[in-house]
């Protein structure tokens, strides 16, 4: 199994979305996909029709255990999404909760992790869909993960966002044995403004060693897969922000061999 984690410490630049439509991508491809909502909203959970306010289990129960994950407990929390090839593990509200509860308790930064080891053999890919908050959800999908997504807003306030999210990486790569290599992703662009366009070039300008080249469009299409509870490929396999999309899974695949390889 590959585990890649989304995330950015600033909400609305398409977390959810880029989540759903690589799982959507790489089951089309014939990879079994577990996505995981880490987000107390439960974007991606409600994405597939369940309700975060109303489900009796949910990613909040492999928590409880002062850091250990009973056997077989992962596989007990997932639940069917549109795409027989993806499964959901899903968020609650209660995820919320864990910031309180977490000071004092040791070895919650590795739940995620332990949780996927027991999946490792059921699934192709792991994408954890991560909150816009450094606490220890955030924690939790970084120390998982061997590869991380970081969309970006093509807007001026999302390039301090991603920042902070660089500076926070640098502090988690400190604990890991091997430095997380990372992919800015630039989403919701929109050619027609200067907004757009200007921080476009400030992001290529600012990080060319880390940034994908091509960009996520605004597209409504995308905003149609989600009210549908499809992945944006199984809506429509030919829109922009599929066919973009297809661009990043190539970009990533190939990001992929190059940290095996090294």
């Amino acid at each position: 199994m590959r585990v890649w984690a989304v995330a950015n410490q600033k909400g609305g630049v398409g977390k959810t979305t880029t989540s759903i439509a690589l799982a959507g991508l790489l089951a089309e491809a014939g990879k079994r996909v577990v996505i995981v909502d880490l987000d107390p909203h439960g974007s991606m959970t409600s994405y597939f029709g369940y309700d975060p306010d109303a489900l009796e289990h949910s990613c909040f129960d492999l928590f409880l255990h002062k850091g250990s994950v009973p056997t077989g407990l992962p596989g007990q929390l997932l639940l069917p999404t549109s795409n027989e090839k993806i499964s959901l593990l899903p968020s609650s509200t209660a995820l919320a909760t864990l910031e309180r509860q977490s000071p004092g308790k040791s070895g919650l930064g590795l739940v995620i992790a332990k949780s996927l080891a027991q999946l490792w053999q059921d699934f192709d890919y792991a994408i954890i869909d991560s909150p816009p908050l450094l606490g220890v959800l955030m924690v939790n999908a970084l120390a998982a993960s061997q590869q991380l997504v970081i969309p970006v807003q093509t807007e001026h306030l999302a390039v301090k966002g991603l920042e902070r999210m660089v500076s926070t990486l640098t502090m988690i790569n400190r604990s890991r044995k091997q430095a997380l290599p990372f992919s800015i992703v630039p989403t919701l662009f929109d050619r027609r403004t200067q907004a757009s366009l200007g921080t476009l070039r400030v992001l290529r300008d600012a990080y060319p060693e880390t940034i994908w080249q091509g960009y996520i469009p605004v597209d409504t299409r995308l905003r149609d897969a989600s009210r549908a509870g499809l992945a944006p490929s199984q809506f429509d396999g030919k829109s922009r922000g599929v066919l973009a999309y297809r661009a990043l899974l190539k970009h990533l695949l190939a990001q992929q061999l190059v940290a095996q390889v090294a």
